[in-house]
């Protein structure tokens, strides 16, 4: 098998101390996890968009695109991010691939050995079954090369079909195996976008997905998302965040920030 495919990472920083919030604020304050209703909600507009996607590439410049072309090698990573960090999950995913030379091994092997390989990476026993369920759903030939050739909306359906696939997922495969215009709207993602007032405060998960390739402009799906998730885990957290500090500060409505 091959090495766990290379996922952009943007470098987390440990927390600083925190600093008095920007004083300056720009349109409606939401604090808390408060909810907007759809009726209430106006969508950002494209010039915003492109004044945020700016500011970015300033701070974090453009990301370079290397999609990997290993769809079930990003699935199967992305199955064992969940519920933990990326060091467990890249250990537990070279045991398994250390134990089982390819991916039709793992599906065929009884799930308590594929456990005991993915044990570090956390929940084990939820994720062996995951593992085999999804592998076992794709059928022979085990493979998902022909996503790339398929639209977006085909290969997204195809996708979430397998048991417990969802949009996030989806969307790692899709943008980090083949540079598909979908975006992952991970915890940071979701956080940074709706401070931004990019979503729907409250707003569901399959909504968050859908505004972000509506608002994304073709082939800016790989950069978008990077230079957000950069931005969650360097000025943007989920506790404290450095907001004085903040190069998006005069762009930045807070949304749900509390005080």
């Amino acid at each position: 098998m091959t090495p766990a495919p290379k996922r952009p990472r943007g470098a987390a920083s440990k927390a600083k101390p925190a600093t008095a919030a920007a004083k300056r604020r720009t349109g409606p304050q939401v604090r808390g996890k408060a909810t907007v209703s759809r009726a209430a909600w106006k969508r950002p507009t494209r010039d915003r968009v492109t004044r945020l996607r700016g500011r970015l590439r300033g701070v974090y410049g453009i990301p370079v695109e290397r999609p990997h072309h290993d769809p079930i090698g990003e699935l199967i990573l992305t199955v064992l991010s969940q519920s933990t960090n990326d060091r467990n999950r890249d250990i537990a995913y070279l045991s398994l691939t250390s134990r089982f030379p390819d991916w039709e091994e793992v599906r065929d092997a009884p799930v308590e050995l594929v456990e005991e390989a993915i044990r570090r990476g956390g929940i084990s026993k939820v994720k062996s079954a995951r593992i085999k369920a999804i592998l076992e759903a794709i059928g022979d030939p085990l493979s998902l090369e022909h996503l790339a050739e398929l639209p977006l909306k085909e290969a997204q359906d195809e996708l979430c079909a397998l048991p417990g696939v969802g949009r996030k997922t989806a969307a790692c495969v899709l943008l980090f195996s083949f540079g598909m215009d979908d975006i992952p709207v991970d915890t940071h993602v979701s956080r940074v976008g709706t401070r931004l007032g990019l979503f729907r405060p409250g707003a569901p998960l399959e909504e968050l997905h859908d505004a972000m390739l509506d608002l994304t402009p073709t082939g800016a799906a790989w950069e978008f998302h990077v230079n957000l998730l950069r931005h969650g885990r360097r000025t943007c957290a989920a506790q404290r965040p450095e907001c004085a500090s903040c190069a998006l500060r005069s762009l930045c409505p807070r949304i749900a920030v509390d005080d």
